[in-house]
């Protein structure tokens, strides 16, 4: 992500952000200490193998458009990190992934074993973390978040290899699973700020449309994408049968017998045919109607950044929101 808006004309802002993202990734670092070697072995792996550190951006992003006065936006930005990661563990063992961010899985290195465990670590730890903060307001906003995200986890298994969910259900699961990070996190920042209720609701709303327009760029690339540019195999979203949009929509744009494949393959997770279903995909006009979804919640990202201040800060989100549905990785 700093490489992508490097070019950015407002390269203090950016410089700003960076310095504030070392602070996090110290942050990170020192609470990741434990005294059991396995721990800080696992914990460590998954953590500095990468990523866009989006959840923390918001964080920090928001606190500054609003002015936030105190010093806990470090703080709470590598909570986020921390229990987005502990997802991350627990969503590789479920669906028997091996590959992310370009680097062999947690699970695959360690098991399965492991992998669950560091990750309720990472779980417990965010919450002392949140505790030293001292604000109610913060526990509430981030409890209900883990909540969600787990009941998200558990609708998106009950729609594995079903090839009947509707899009409604699909968009039920990407809110709860992914985008209610993103709103927890785009909260904070406000609440940070004491910021009013309108003003929080407002940022909440842009943090909703972007996790939304995030996870379904996501699942658009995982028929266009490449492995070495994503990190992970391509295909994966059919192996795991996971009926993402592109697929649901695949299924309603191509003929019965098209239509039918697609099914199949859905319920069998079946990758031996995977060229012939990427291509039904991408040549039905899936992909084109995925991204135009994925827009859509970008102008309404956009939109809700009309109540904050027009600052440089507030700007920088304006151009999360415009690069967050043209990205290829």
């Amino acid at each position: 992500m700093h490489a992508a808006l490097s070019a950015d004309p407002h390269a203090d802002t950016l410089s700003a952000l960076s310095a504030e993202m070392l602070e996090v990734d110290r942050l990170i670092a020192h609470r990741l200490s434990s005294e059991v070697a396995l721990i800080n072995q696992i914990s460590g792996y998954i953590v500095h193998a990468g990523g866009k550190r989006m959840r923390p951006k918001l964080v920090l992003l928001f606190a500054r458009a609003l002015g936030d006065p105190g010093n806990h936006r470090h703080e709470l930005a590598a909570v986020v990190e921390f229990i987005h990661t502990a997802t991350l563990l627990h969503d590789d063992v479920v669906d028997e992934s091996d590959l992310r961010r370009g680097k062999a899985t947690a699970n695959a290195l360690f098991g399965n074993a492991a992998s669950v465990l560091v990750g309720d670590f990472l779980y417990s730890r965010a919450f002392q973390m949140m505790v030293s903060v001292n604000r109610m307001r913060v526990l509430e906003v981030l409890a209900e978040a883990t909540n969600v995200i787990a009941e998200g986890e558990v609708l998106q298994l009950l729609n594995v290899h079903d090839p009947d969910t509707t899009v409604e259900q699909y968009l039920r699961v990407i809110r709860f699973k992914t985008a209610k990070l993103f709103e927890a996190s785009a909260r904070l920042g406000a609440m940070l700020s004491d910021a009013p209720p309108a003003v929080e609701e407002a940022c909440a709303a842009y943090g909703r449309a972007m996790g939304t327009a995030f996870q379904l760029i996501d699942d658009v690339l995982d028929y266009e994408g490449s492995t070495e540019l994503l990190g992970k195999n391509i295909g994966d979203d059919l192996r795991e049968g996971k009926p993402t949009l592109p697929l649901l929509l695949a299924m309603q744009y191509c003929s019965a017998e098209q239509s039918a494949k697609l099914r199949k393959a859905v319920e069998l997770g079946d990758t031996e045919h995977l060229q012939e279903v990427v291509t039904l995909v991408r040549t039905c006009g899936a992909l084109e109607a995925t991204r135009e979804a994925a827009r859509k919640e970008a102008e309404l990202a956009a939109k809700s950044l009309e109540l904050l201040p027009d600052n440089e800060w507030t700007k920088a989100l304006l151009e999360f929101a415009i690069r967050s549905v043209g990205r290829s990785s």
